[in-house]
């Protein structure tokens, strides 16, 4: 483990802090959690970039600070910048259909529950879209798509568009979105918030619309402007060792459920480029991310968004369709708008999201905070400690 830094920002109990140290930690002890990397910083000033127990305990390695974790939901904040870039160059608005750009889409249906007297074994119907899907509806998960489930759950199975996981297809996002798009949707556009592909197409949208595939408008207009030196979407086989594995926590025992040596991220097609989910990262990359947006769109002298575009994104666009981890959600993340609501240490206006590997990140400009912490359980077996350590990284602050 290595060595908290020195002091503690504007702010901070040092002791205070500390308990997020000893949270991680009982956990590795208690065998819930194989390893983490925290990473929390106040006003720009790092607190903690702490690695904690093992990237791989089955070979003895210790974890690292530059260890690279796949990020998965977390990748849809990148995205969402990535379309907000192209938004401000006035490639498009965001009540543009997403037909006008993607025009699989012009004719989108919804399943709906069959009505009385339909044929024997008839689930579903389909009928046409109240309206069409926005670009809008995309960054908000309001535009009718989910991940499969819902009542056309075995057309989605059938056309192997189940679940969030793309990066072993043998085929392009293109491809891909261009058949999700003869689906029938599970709700009507910005009628409800259902989490699932939007942000997928949103990545295709950055294809179609940049002419570049979304890895290299990422790492061309994103990564690269801020140093983010290790985010992409599939690794080289030289940073494969510094990949973290994925474990399990299944009836309280952890499990290795994705050793490197299997992972389609190194070996796999390395073709579907998954704005939704497909993005690897280090604590350090996705800090300068964060960073940047906590910054009104900037980082280190690098302009990627102005800080109008960001306030716009960190407002609530779902009115009372959103009542998950907040009571908003805003152009890619979660919004707290209010705190009784949330029913947890907050402040108004803080915002983030999280990923299917257990990490939550949170950005919170009312007190100058970015925290989260990177590691890899799947599943997490009921384990709270994600939610505990946003808890913990309030109660620290004493000024």
């Amino acid at each position: 483990m290595a060595a908290p830094l020195a002091a503690a920002p504007r702010g901070f109990d040092p002791a205070r802090l500390a308990r997020m140290d000893g949270l991680i930690q009982e956990s590795i002890d208690r065998e819930t959690l194989a390893g983490a990397v925290l990473y929390v910083s106040r006003d720009g000033v790092p607190a903690r970039l702490q690695a904690f127990g093992w990237q791989d305990k089955e070979k003895g390695i210790r974890m690292s600070e530059d260890a690279i974790f796949r990020i998965a939901s977390m990748s849809k904040a990148v995205t969402s910048v990535a379309v907000m870039i192209l938004y401000e160059e006035g490639r498009f608005l965001l009540h543009d259909p997403v037909s006008k750009y993607i025009p699989a889409f012009a004719n989108s249906v919804v399943a709906e529950p069959a009505p009385a007297g339909s044929p024997a074994g008839t689930t579903y119907v389909t009928v046409p879209a109240r309206r069409p899907i926005q670009i809008r509806d995309l960054l908000t998960h309001t535009a009718g798509l989910t991940y499969g489930n819902g009542l056309a759950l075995e057309r989605y199975k059938a056309a192997g568009l189940h679940g969030w996981y793309l990066a072993n297809k043998d085929e392009t996002i293109g491809e891909c979105i261009n058949r999700l798009a003869t689906l029938p949707l599970h709700g009507h556009p910005g009628e409800s918030w259902q989490y699932g592909y939007g942000t997928d197409v949103l990545g295709y949208l950055v294809e179609v619309v940049s002419g570049q595939t979304l890895d290299r408008f990422i790492e061309e207009r994103i990564c690269r402007p801020l140093r983010m030196t290790d985010t992409s979407f599939f690794l080289p086989l030289e940073k494969a060792s510094r990949l973290a594995p994925v474990y399990g926590l299944e009836k309280g025992t952890l499990t290795l459920r994705e050793p490197t040596e299997k992972s389609d991220y190194v070996h796999g097609p390395r073709k579907c480029l998954s704005g939704g989910a497909g993005l690897l990262s280090t604590a350090r990359d996705y800090g300068r991310f964060l960073q940047m947006l906590l910054n009104g769109g900037q980082l280190d002298g690098v302009r990627i968004l102005s800080p109008k575009t960001v306030e716009l994104m960190i407002a609530n666009h779902t009115g009372d369709k959103f009542n998950r981890d907040t009571n908003a959600f805003g152009l890619g993340f979660w919004v707290n708008q209010d705190l009784g609501p949330h029913g947890e240490l907050s402040s108004e206006g803080a915002y983030g999201w999280g990923s299917a590997y257990y990490p939550q990140y949170l950005v919170d400009p009312k007190e100058g905070v970015v925290s989260f912490f990177m590691t890899q359980l799947l599943p997490a077996g009921g384990l709270d400690l994600n939610r505990k350590l946003k808890v913990s990284v309030y109660q620290a602050i004493v000024d």
